[in-house]
């Protein structure tokens, strides 16, 4: 029987989730929690679509629309997330998506669909090598997470906990400091932050390790150096995966090796919870400091297979930080005010789908 292609309503979402829950590539940005919190803090349209056949539940492909002030419309799979793309019990149900998508993405008159999947799923679409992840195994046991890294890495997680003093405190009370924290490291980057109300939205819906079946949690997390907060980060848990997603960092302080030490502590809060996977998240191959700081945490790049269409009349959009038209306001940002970056950075967030 052919696979027929809906579009996800109120009465559905229930099968959504179920489908999510039960499929063994599934991650967080599949979850109807991303969907939700995306909605609430942008305002951003979903366009969730779903594969039927015989009744059944056979595929999923989560897409947002984003009308870009920067770039147009966007359709992406998705926003603000590390993963995305479809979920299928077979291949002919991957290409009834795709197809749908592409249908969609020329209908609303999109510039471009980006499918940010983990494996290329379409021989016929282009791939990007832009981005890389960093995945690896955790001990079972938190004692064993200082010895499991790798020497240099090791010796400065145990001068910020031994000879600086630092300590990590795990307490969603101080989810404000984390984003403050947050905002100030995305400043000094050149980089737009997103609100805090997003942070907000994503807490209140993951404040249960349990939603459709599947564990769905997260930590929030504060570095304290003689009690004054230095560094900060939210994780979240998904199944057995524990991923650090928005992090700060005070870098008066840096020569303490908080970075270093707050991940040490995640991991091993991790392993307590009973997480087995640590998913330092993606970066961009062009990114020096972030992929050196995985790769001396002892985490080797896997390529992200992210792919992409054009609607005939689009054109693929460029919000990287190497854009040479961002290169004056790159050049601006890290010296104005907080009080100026951090609203503008939360509006201009809304364009600039991560």
């Amino acid at each position: 029987m052919s696979v027929r292609i809906t579009e996800l309503d109120d009465n559905t979402t229930g099968l959504w989730e179920s489908y999510v829950a039960g499929h063994p590539e599934s991650t967080l940005f599949h979850t109807l929690i991303w969907r939700d919190a995306v909605t609430e803090a942008f305002g951003h349209a979903s366009r969730y679509l779903m594969a039927v056949r015989d009744q059944r539940v056979v595929g999923v492909l989560p897409l947002t629309r984003v009308d870009s002030r920067l770039a147009g419309t966007l359709m992406v799979s998705v926003p603000y997330g590390v993963y995305g793309g479809s979920l299928a019990d077979d291949d002919e149900t991957h290409h009834a998506l795709l197809d749908a998508a592409m249908a969609l993405a020329t209908q609303v008159g999109a510039q471009w669909l980006d499918i940010r999947s983990i494996h290329a799923r379409w021989p016929d679409l282009p791939v990007s090598d832009r981005y890389v992840t960093f995945r690896r195994r955790l001990p079972d046991d938190p004692n064993r997470v200082l010895a499991d890294l790798p020497r240099k890495a090791r010796a400065a997680a145990r001068q910020a906990r031994e000879r600086f003093g630092l300590v990590s405190r795990f307490d969603e009370a101080r989810l404000d400091e984390v984003w403050m924290l947050y905002s100030q490291s995305m400043r000094r980057l050149a980089s737009p932050n997103y609100p805090l109300r997003f942070f907000r939205s994503l807490m209140q819906r993951t404040r249960s390790e349990s939603a459709g079946g599947e564990r769905i949690g997260h930590l929030v997390q504060i570095v304290e150096h003689q009690g004054r907060a230095i560094a900060g980060l939210v994780s979240f848990i998904h199944r057995d995966t524990l991923l650090p997603y928005f992090a700060g960092c005070d870098d008066r302080f840096e020569k303490y090796h908080p970075n270093n030490f707050m991940y040490l502590a995640a991991m091993e809060k991790g392993v307590g919870t009973g997480c087995r996977q640590f998913d330092f998240g993606r970066t961009r191959v062009d990114n020096k400091g972030s992929y050196d700081f995985k790769r001396f945490q002892g985490f080797e790049p896997t390529p992200l297979q992210y792919q992409y269409f054009v609607p005939a009349g689009g054109r693929a959009p460029d919000l990287t930080p190497n854009n040479p038209k961002l290169q004056l306001s790159r050049r601006v940002w890290p010296r104005l005010p907080l009080a100026v970056t951090r609203p503008l950075g939360a509006w201009l967030s809304k364009s600039i789908p991560g």
